[in-house]
């Protein structure tokens, strides 16, 4: 059974940074690309970024691009999502996916419907 549990949520002020983690286990954690997604009260949920199994390539909406990096670790099985520069239409609650299928990887936006896993997700407070 896949788990994914994410951490590191919090409040922060404008500007600020903070980074979430994703503890994977019950996959072959090396094998799938990961993402993460973000729901704000009252909005759908948003993708936010995805990275190729071997972390060797990522992918952001344009929101977040200069500002928010992801990255992974698969001797720890952990993705992880760098947020600098924070705003406050960054408040929401992240959560971390498993891509549906082993080896497959878009490098491009992705839909809610490719990830076949999520964590519980973590909240994302910015204050202004």
């Amino acid at each position: 059974q896949v788990q994914l549990v994410e951490s590191g949520g919090g409040l922060v002020q404008a500007g600020g940074s903070l980074r979430v983690s994703c503890a994977a286990s019950g996959l072959t954690f090396s094998s799938y690309a990961m993402g993460w997604f973000r729901q704000a009260p009252g909005k759908e949920r948003e993708f936010v970024a995805a990275i190729h199994w071997s972390g060797g390539s990522s992918y952001y909406t344009d929101s977040v691009k200069g500002r928010f990096t992801i990255s992974r670790d698969n001797a720890k099985n952990t993705v992880y999502l760098q947020m600098n520069s924070l705003k406050p239409e960054d408040t929401a609650v992240y959560y971390c996916a498993a891509e549906r299928s082993r080896y497959r990887y878009r490098g491009s936006y992705y839909q809610g419907a490719d990830f076949g896993s999520w964590g519980q997700g973590t909240q994302v407070t910015v204050s202004s």
